[in-house]
């Protein structure tokens, strides 16, 4: 090597006659030392090294957050197994447990769980007799008033009596038996081609129904996963801002895809494009964008991130799934946005939910591609199975066909401008709100609300008693966190005479009663939301999380004080 260099560069090279001259001592030491070895010793000694080696750097590449963030987790991980530490966790996790269950008994009003099946079936009329008196009763919260954030969308009396009228058709129909069911099958393949349509698919696009949004989400990552692999990348990463919903996280869990999380804009809570294009390398299978981002409302710069996507040839995903059915007429309604859709070259596909702005019955959403050559990698098949040919276009292989009507008929029963005039009457709303909230001094906009979302914060006070405040209420608000902040995500219920009014007048009535009272003790939820931005190892909140959702499937019943229960 050396007298090629010198040969090529020249022997007079004074430059890299100093560098050999330092390096040929260390080589010749090194080659001394190897002397001892027989050469198939330092054959294993190198493949050994180079396997370690290997090893090491795709362990670098799977850790989400750096070696720093990983020997921080192992640090409290280890910590937690000392037999002190680990009786006080598990002492106060058992604490929390039987809390969460207390409250989900509460929440029964002393109806006790079935438990098995009736020896006799109560028959139609007493069955429904007892889901009335029995279950309907346990519904608090009016969200029919308006008092909710985002949830109910829209709950029409003509549309509820549309849809079960519709269901009451194909309640049992299940479009994976397409021969079978023709007119569920003709009314999916409708339903895509007019979302597809709103967002300026040419006639190439396409994709499928889903049951909601962090279905059409994963599934886009699926397919872009198996994109990856079709071009030789055996380590797929995505790169998403940390404002994208959690479903890109759900995906990379699932189908072990590493996730990049870039930071947002302090001010915007936008994602900078030339921040997120820093994060992109020769692994990256995607990134993503969000029309509108669910903590703050905020439209990423999709046409920035489309010639971002176009330069680098990576798919890139619009999650329009909490606000799509808003932006997509907005512009018809009086509302300039700028490009977000198929109109963008970059733009590969594009979530949607059906049923939140939509106003269809919960379970449905859609997934849209550029064209067939994306949808593509979304299906699954089984060609060998004993059981036949087994294929399916989405992770469910039975679906409801009646979903799938209730959605078309809603659809159909709407139409464009009534979907222009809710979508004018939401966003007037919204920006009424935005204005309200700006006039309160001790509040600020955590972001300018492009849509629907109205997010705020406060230096002056912990916001999160403020949830507490607007709880009492009778409103059922978003806590948000890193940072910390509330918001409301207003829907058609919001747009009825006075609930907007409602909802300004009480968020100053709160306000003022924490600045003139502001040693309360914290509710439940908001203690919560404190205590987890200060707990180093995230595990432990996934932990008390899980708790919840296994009080929601306790069906153990608590013996009322005189022995005995009612059903």
């Amino acid at each position: 090597m050396k007298e090629f260099l010198l040969s090529r560069l020249g022997h007079d090279n004074t430059l890299l006659n100093e560098i050999f001259n330092k390096i040929d001592p260390i080589t010749q030491q090194i080659l001394t030392r190897l002397d001892r070895y027989e050469r198939w010793e330092l054959v294993v000694i190198s493949v050994l090294m180079t396997y370690v080696g290997m090893r090491f750097r795709y362990f670098l590449l799977d850790l989400d957050k750096g070696l720093w963030d990983y020997m921080k987790k192992q640090v409290f991980k280890l910590s937690k197994k000392l037999p002190f530490l680990n009786a006080k966790i598990m002492s106060e996790l058992d604490k929390t447990k039987h809390g969460l269950e207390e409250d989900i008994l509460k929440s029964n009003k002393g109806e006790l769980f079935v438990q098995k099946l009736p020896s006799l079936g109560l028959g139609i009329d007493k069955t429904l007799e007892t889901i009335e008196q029995k279950y309907v009763k346990l519904n608090d919260l009016n969200w029919k008033n308006g008092a909710v954030s985002g949830c109910v969308y829209g709950a029409d009396d003509n549309l509820t009596l549309l849809t079960t009228k519709v269901y009451e058709k194909f309640a049992w129909s299940n479009p994976m038996h397409a021969d079978v069911f023709p007119d569920v099958r003709k009314m999916e393949a409708e339903v895509v081609r007019m979302v597809c349509n709103l967002f300026h698919g040419d006639e190439d696009s396409c994709g499928t129904m889903t049951t909601g949004g962090t279905e059409s989400i994963m599934l886009a990552c699926k397919a872009y996963r198996e994109l990856a692999y079709s071009k030789g990348i055996q380590r797929p990463e995505m790169v998403v801002p940390v404002t994208a919903h959690a479903a890109f996280d759900k995906a990379a869990n699932f189908f072990r895809i590493k996730i990049h999380h870039v930071p947002v804009d302090p001010i915007t809570k936008k994602v900078n494009p030339k921040v997120l294009k820093s994060y992109i390398n020769s692994n990256t299978c995607m990134i993503a964008g969000s029309a509108p981002n669910f903590p703050h409302g905020s439209i990423d710069p999709i046409e920035q991130l489309s010639k971002i996507a176009c330069d680098y040839k990576i798919p890139l995903h619009v999650d329009a799934c909490l606000g799509g059915f808003l932006i997509a007429f907005m512009q018809d309604a009086g509302f300039k946005l700028p490009l977000f859709d198929f109109r963008l070259p970059g733009v590969t596909s594009i979530s949607c939910d059906t049923h939140k702005y939509g106003y269809t019955p919960k379970g449905s959403s859609v997934i849209m591609y550029r064209s067939t050559e994306y949808r593509k990698n979304q299906y699954f098949s089984a060609v060998e199975w004993p059981g036949g040919i087994y294929v399916s276009p989405t992770f469910a292989g039975s679906r409801a066909g009646s979903l799938i009507a209730m959605t078309w008929a809603t659809l159909m029963s709407i139409g464009h401008e009534g979907y222009v005039k809710i979508t004018k009457d939401i966003i007037d709303t919204t920006r009424y709100i935005t204005k309200a909230v700006e006039e309160i001094k001790e509040l600020k906009l955590m972001a300018r609300p492009d849509v629907s979302v109205v997010a705020f914060e406060s230096s002056e006070f912990n916001i999160f008693r403020l949830l507490d405040d607007m709880t009492s209420k009778g409103w059922h608000l978003n806590a948000l966190q890193n940072p910390s902040g509330v918001h409301i995500a207003v829907t058609k219920l919001h747009t009825l005479p006075g609930v907007a009014e409602r909802f300004v007048n009480d968020l100053k009535s709160a306000v003022k009663d924490i600045m003139s009272k502001d040693d309360r003790q914290l509710g439940k939820v908001a203690a919560i939301y404190c205590s987890t931005q200060s707990i180093p190892d995230k595990s432990i909140i996934a932990d008390v999380a899980y708790l919840f959702l296994d009080a929601c499937y306790n069906t153990k019943d608590k013996p009322i004080a005189n022995g005995s229960g009612k059903h």
